[in-house]
């Protein structure tokens, strides 16, 4: 039964007007599951505050029966923020209004004792629950070097994802830790939970499905005390908040969730897209609201990325419109390598500056942070101010730091900070106390910590395994330093970080963020190879770092940062770079999860094209330098999806209606290399040119494991065995095997490289 009009209430009209006609359906449709659509830019957190002010304003609720579940703290102050500004006064309380975990926290103070806590239970943070993990592996003789506290955690947070207990995990996935031990370890861990009386993050949420599944009169309370419920981003979802939402919302039905399936990007952390998916089929006669006229792009903009996006089959379906038209056609350019593309880039930043356009209007948009390096090191060259968003600058990195603090200390044995820096990393059992000594030791003696070390070793100042481990440190410097001068830098680097344990430790520690630290340091190796010598990159190292911390003053600034940083977030003018096959689509993503991988990877580049409000310029690279070895690329398979009436090459005029995408980029590339760029290019690109249709286009593929297209194996190559060809790149060499396109060359100089015979030329 509706409730009374609150007295003073806003007039309808101040909140209704300037709703587009779907954005007004969704604010009024209050009654019964609603399901809102909305695409990028289309007012979705309009849409929501103005149907909680219309719920207010009507008396369809007190603020105290609504429940209004949103991702981040940030969001549930803002909506907050609006409903007030809509009606004009503070909202009384909507104390139901905040993240799922705040929410859950909330509900579970109440109920507590009914899954064995105190309703003051402490909520543990990452290095506590770390901490207790490694008491617990370490109690049951687990081997805490091969399965590391940090990764148990992780499959713990996975499974409490799922919203599973220890008793409800599948027996096949014990074995996911320590030979069988996975399911006990979880199990005494929340054992141990209960005994402290804490809770851990994931618990907020598990414990609250343990207490609605076992306790139906704890549920009915809450069936009866929310009348209405709201949730933002539903497509990000994980299994356990769908399961609580479900299980809340079977009492009024009066479920409104707003969300985008093709913004759905965050599978890897246990989003599902299934939960927006099957919305109406959870339920029956739920109404369906499409949010299609976006606010934010302009009409080509909008135009490719809803045709890239029509390639996924697992969507429900819409295509965003603007009254907008016109515009920028989306860009797709080819350059070399990496360097080019960041010469090129900047570039185009300084013109858009010298059209008196700020910095801030700009962003680079990349697939993986190890992308970032070649554009922070050409911004610091030429002084253009950019920020890093979502995490640090690249030689600002924990991992970069570290690596460098050890390359410091092999070329001067008197660099303190970085001697304190590694000598314990990885951890070697040398405490606080220890390094203490030291340094007291090296100011009584007027030497550094090396020299001290070296000393104190041979004295009974330092026991135990603290003095073993610093006598091995010790005979680890000399042993590096005896190789300086016989020895590769970049190899001798990479020696280092092996045999230090440094590597080993990112690769035992099972962290999300591990794997992007170990490709950093590849791409630290690649860095150093642009130069001659060690001290020659420390030198220049030091000049960056000078250099880059004025930049932290610089308020107008190019964002620099990751697709999926990205999201929610809009720019006048984006660059999206790295569009080649294995980098984007991430052929890691293709391996791990196949067909569902690629249609995730396809949702990043929607979301990264629609984030540009005026321009998106897409880049791909011939050549990229991977991990210290020079690969030829393909264009990802992406260019080829974009729709050709709304993409243009970077080429000279008449080009765009020579055929589609593929070709005309092709086309543009071999121009643009024959033009600007004449004295890098060879025959090859003319070669290369001819055979776009290969190497760009649309070419028949086979379906093998994970959907990744490949050439045609009945293509075959103009070279064989034992011909003398040349690459732009690697010089000179003799083909020693061939399969189709795919050449194997024994290069002069570079060694053996597989190459596309699209990128040699017979010498």
């Amino acid at each position: 039964m509706a409730m009374p009009t609150r007295p003073g209430a806003a007039q309808a009209g101040d909140y209704l007007d300037g709703l587009n006609p779907e954005q007004k359906d969704a604010v009024i449709s209050v009654e019964g599951p609603l399901l809102v659509l909305a695409g990028a830019g289309t007012g979705k957190t309009r849409v929501l505050t103005c149907r909680l002010a219309h719920i207010l304003n009507n008396g369809l609720a007190y603020p105290s029966q609504i429940l209004s579940v949103t991702f981040t703290n940030k969001a549930a102050r803002e909506m907050r923020h609006r409903v007030s500004d809509l009606l004009g006064q503070t909202t009384e309380g909507l104390p139901w209004l905040g993240t799922f975990h705040s929410i859950a926290a909330k509900i579970l103070r109440i109920h507590a004792e009914l899954v064995g806590l105190k309703s003051n239970f402490t909520i543990l943070d990452t290095d506590d629950q770390i901490r207790l993990l490694k008491q617990i592996i370490k109690a049951e003789n687990i081997d805490d070097k091969k399965w590391t506290a940090r990764y148990m955690a992780t499959l713990i947070d996975g499974w409490k994802n799922k919203g599973l207990t220890p008793g409800k995990v599948p027996a096949g996935e014990k074995y996911q830790f320590a030979e069988g031990k996975g399911i006990l370890v979880y199990k005494t861990y929340q054992d141990r939970l209960n005994v402290l009386n804490a809770a851990d993050f994931g618990d907020l949420l598990l414990h609250n499905l343990t207490l609605f599944q076992n306790n139906p009169d704890v549920l009915a309370r809450y069936h009866s005390k929310f009348r209405y419920i709201l949730v933002d981003e539903y497509q990000d979802t994980n299994v356990c908040q769908y399961l609580w939402l479900r299980l809340l919302a079977q009492g009024s039905n009066n479920v409104c969730v707003v969300g985008d399936d093709d913004q759905s990007i965050y599978g890897w952390r246990g989003a599902e897209v299934d939960n927006i998916l099957r919305f109406e089929t959870d339920f029956p006669g739920a109404k369906v609201i499409r949010l299609e006229r976006n606010y934010r792009s302009t009409e080509h903009i909008l135009a490719a990325a809803s045709g890239l996006i029509s390639a996924n089959e697992d969507r429900l379906g819409k295509t965003l419109w603007t009254e907008d038209t016109g515009g920028h056609k989306v860009s797709v350019t080819g350059v070399w390598d990496a360097p080019a593309e960041a010469r090129i880039i900047s570039g185009e930043i300084e013109n858009w500056r010298s059209e008196g356009r700020k910095y801030s209007g700009v962003a680079i948009l990349v697939r993986a942070s190890r992308q970032m390096r070649s554009f922070e090191e050409r911004f610091i060259q030429i002084g253009l101010p950019y920020k890093v968003i979502g995490g640090p600058r690249f030689f600002e990195r924990l991992e970069i730091r570290d690596a460098h603090a050890y390359l410091r200390l092999l070329v001067n044995d008197t660099d303190d900070l970085a001697f304190e820096r590694v000598v314990n990393t990885p951890k070697r059992g040398i405490g606080a106390t220890s390094i203490q000594k030291l340094q007291r030791a090296a100011r009584s003696m007027g030497v550094s910590l090396e020299a001290a070390t070296r000393e104190l070793v041979k004295t009974d100042e330092i026991r135990g395994k603290a003095r073993t481990s610093l006598r091995a440190f010790c005979l680890d410097l000399d042993r590096w330093r005896e190789r300086l001068n016989g020895t590769k830098h970049t190899d001798l680097a990479e020696q280092i970080l092996d045999e230090s344990g440094y590597t080993q430790m990112w690769r035992d520690n099972k962290d999300a963020k591990s794997a992007g630290r170990l490709e950093n340091l590849k791409e630290l190796i690649q860095a150093m190879n642009e130069f001659d010598t060690l001290p020659a990159y420390l030198e220049h190292i030091s000049l960056v770092m000078d250099v880059d911390t004025s930049n932290g003053l610089v308020e107008d600034q190019v964002s620099l940062m990751t697709l999926h940083s990205a999201k929610g977030l809009e720019f006048p003018l984006v660059f999206l770079p790295g569009w080649e096959e294995g980098m984007f689509p991430s052929q890691k993503s293709l391996d791990e999860s196949g067909m569902a991988g690629l249609e995730e990877e396809r949702r990043l580049a929607y979301v990264g094209i629609t984030r540009a409000q005026e321009q998106a310029k897409i880049y791909f690279a011939a050549n990229r330098q991977v991990y210290g070895s020079w690969q030829s690329s393909l264009p990802s398979r992406f260019i080829d999806e974009l729709p050709p009436a709304h993409v243009e090459a970077e080429a000279e005029s008449g080009l765009q209606d020579s055929g589609g995408v593929a070709d005309r980029v092709a086309e543009s590339f071999s121009r643009s290399f024959n033009g600007a760029q004449s004295d890098r290019v060879s025959p090859g690109w003319q070669r290369f040119q001819k055979n776009k249709s290969r190497s760009f286009g649309r070419a028949p593929s086979e379906i093998e494991g994970h959907a990744v297209r490949r050439p045609a194996k009945n293509k075959t190559s103009n070279y064989t065995v034992d011909d003398r060809v040349f690459h732009q790149k690697f010089g000179y060499g003799r083909v020693t095997a061939t399969d189709g396109t795919k050449l194997t060359v024994a290069f002069d100089k570079a060694g053996e490289k597989k190459v596309l015979d699209g990128f040699v030329e017979k010498a």
